[in-house]
């Protein structure tokens, strides 16, 4: 007696719900378990204390010397604050990325379905996340200090969407250099030495005058210069055109620059 034969169809389910992949519930997956990570390892407490630590050492050395010749310091050098609190933004995004192609989590993730900028904007996102934490608690700093937005809440909006937006640019770019060189500790230590020259040798500190004349030109011009430029006034008496207009082209140039190399360095393949 020979056996039933067997109905192919019935074992191969021909109608099979098809799956959908969501790049957007990737990217929440991906920027959630950032998120987590920053949280149970104490990195948003750190993100706290940073602008703290700032405030501190750049506000009381020169109040009282900044004070004889008549300058409000608080107002004066809460843009340097805020910019270096976005530098330190940058250091942790480079740091992440680096971890994650060290440790081949970028490689495993580019072997799976999963869209080719999801893990970059997942970064940036959950490093824009850590920007709005220290951006606060420096504006709360800022205020215990005596700092104080005088012209109105669009610029105070704009204060707040320019700093996040120069974070987010200088995140970008530090997400490219961590993903090509894989080395978290060197990243950092190359990192620092830039963002301590363009910092001090801006008019973020002490008015351009205060430097010798041979590199006036040099922080007069520099983007940290037109940043804090930008920051003050809008902080101030409200930021014109055409002190804003320069703080746009570094912001714009920087973005250009650095987009398409984290793109570049997110998705190659080693």
């Amino acid at each position: 007696m020979s056996a039933p034969a067997l109905d192919r169809t019935g074992l191969f389910a021909a109608e099979l719900p098809r799956t959908h992949v969501s790049y957007f519930a990737q990217w929440r997956a991906l920027t959630g378990r950032i998120v987590w990570t920053m949280v149970s390892k104490g990195e948003l407490i750190g993100a706290i204390l940073t602008p703290l630590v700032f405030t501190v050492g750049f506000y009381l050395p020169l109040r009282l010397v900044m004070q004889f010749q008549g300058i409000d310091y608080a107002q004066f050098v809460m843009p340097i604050v805020v910019l270096q609190t976005m530098a330190f933004t940058m250091m942790s995004n480079a740091q992440l990325a680096a971890f994650e192609a060290r440790t081949g989590f970028t490689t495993r993730l580019q072997t799976m379905p999963i869209g080719l900028l999801v893990p970059l904007t997942s970064r940036i996102a959950a490093g824009l996340v850590r920007s709005v934490v220290s951006l606060t608690a420096a504006l709360i700093y800022g205020h215990i200090i005596g700092f104080e937005f005088t012209a109105g809440w669009g610029q105070t909006i704009g204060f707040c969407a320019f700093a996040l937006a120069v974070g987010t640019m200088l995140a970008v770019g530090a997400d490219g250099l961590g993903s090509l060189t894989k080395s978290p500790q060197a990243l950092s230590q190359a990192l620092t030495l830039p963002t301590l020259i363009f910092g001090m040798m801006s008019c973020g500190f002490v008015p351009e005058t205060q430097f010798p004349e041979w590199v006036q030109p040099f922080v007069r011009n520099q983007p940290i210069t037109q940043f804090a430029y930008a920051l003050r006034d809008m902080a101030g008496d409200g930021v014109s055109w055409e002190v804003l207009r320069v703080g746009l082209i570094w912001l714009i140039a920087g973005a250009v620059l650095f987009v398409p190399f984290a793109v570049w360095a997110s998705v190659r393949r080693a």
